[in-house]
């Protein structure tokens, strides 16, 4: 049962979640963590119900999307296979090890970070454009992993991305837009399967949204420098979370 207390932190906790999301794409890796620990959720329903709540934040991807329809254009392939993945991963969360998989997931965040630190012109010197069929396998592979965990898609595809020295603005926006499929496919998943709390889901999600737009107006005025050095440190942030949360 939740407290008024423990509904004090965990609220401004999640619309926290939801401005990291807006600003540079991460932060609802947070959000699991956040509704066990402080709001002392069950796990499976903690994962069903940030699965759903994700689809509200992705919105804050629109806004860009329309004054730039080629990103759209872009995301579109990594967005179907996001969408097959995260049916997969949602259908398979009973018989994988989430375990094993945030260790493979927190080498790769801090990798990322480390590497986005130092290579201060990954995002003034991108890589050839990745072909529309690698989008559909990569989108896949982060729909399936981020149903399993219950992270949104972000902490995956974002760090993916930079090591491919793909354009930051792209990342970013991929990063956002990419957990709605996720948030359709995994969340019909576990209302089949009776782990889904739509109440929950509806407050943690609108909260995010609110964030999201708060943290995308922020971002606005930063510049690509900036704003690669802040997914770069969050990142680092992130990883160094998931060592300690794999160790305790």
């Amino acid at each position: 049962m939740l407290t008024m207390a423990s509904a004090a932190i965990m609220l401004p906790a999640i619309l926290l979640t939801g401005a990291l999301i807006g600003a540079c794409g991460i932060g609802g890796v947070l959000l699991v963590p956040i509704l066990t620990h402080l709001g002392d959720i069950p796990l499976p329903q903690a994962i069903a119900a940030a699965s759903l709540s994700f689809a509200l934040p992705a919105l804050v991807a629109l806004r860009p999307m329309r004054h730039q329809p080629e990103l759209l254009t872009r995301c579109l392939p990594l967005l179907g296979g996001a969408l097959l993945g995260a049916a997969g991963g949602a259908l398979t969360v009973h018989w994988l090890s989430a375990k094993s998989l945030m260790f493979g997931v927190m080498l790769l965040v801090l990798f990322a970070g480390w590497r986005g630190l130092r290579s201060a012109h990954i995002a003034a010197t991108p890589a050839d454009i990745l072909g529309r069929n690698t989008l559909f396998v990569l989108g896949a592979v982060v729909g399936f992993g981020s149903a399993l965990t219950g992270t949104g898609g972000p902490v995956l595809i974002l760090p993916l991305l930079m090591l491919m020295r793909q354009p930051l603005l792209f990342a970013v926006i991929a990063s956002q837009a990419i957990q709605f499929p996720i948030a359709l496919a995994s969340s019909t998943v576990h209302a089949l399967e009776g782990r889904l709390d739509i109440k929950l889901a509806a407050i943690c999600g609108l909260l995010m949204l609110i964030g999201s737009f708060a943290g995308q107006r922020v971002a606005a005025g930063w510049n690509v420098a900036q704003l690669q050095r802040m997914v770069a440190i969050l990142l680092l942030a992130v990883g160094s979370w998931f060592a300690w949360l794999l160790l305790h």
